[in-house]
């Protein structure tokens, strides 16, 4: 991948995290909406667009993982309403932190080692 490539990915992925963040903020904001509700249109939104992701690439989605799935949607309900008493800054480091740990901690607990340049990947983020 060239590198203004992968700069601009990174840029879009950073702003798509920062969107989430303020998005999540403004939905549960003076209880505008409900954390449990906002938690179930987040997590469909986000499997729909999957789906349609898919069927795009006319490839059939791959057999899920119920282990996986459940630990989305307790992150999701945890995170929603937390938002009601974190700091949108707070809000964002945590989110920032449990992206990286999620990333990172199953080959860690498989016993293998990182590459030196994701070492310093997690390091610059």
């Amino acid at each position: 991948m060239s590198l203004p490539r992968l700069l601009l990915l990174t840029l879009l992925t950073l702003t798509a995290f920062a969107a989430n963040s303020v998005l999540c903020r403004l939905a549960l904001f003076e209880e505008r909406m409900d954390p449990a509700l906002f938690t179930l249109l987040r997590l469909t939104s986000g499997a729909l667009m999957l789906i349609l992701l898919c069927r795009v690439r006319h490839s059939s989605p791959r057999q899920g993982d119920w282990g996986g799935a459940l630990a989305l949607i307790a992150y999701g309900a945890a995170f929603s309403f937390a938002y009601l008493t974190l700091t949108a800054g707070t809000g964002a480091l945590l989110l920032f932190a449990a992206v990286q740990l999620s990333m990172l901690a199953p080959p860690l607990l498989r016993g293998e080692s990182l590459p030196l340049r994701q070492w310093a990947g997690l390091l610059l983020a």
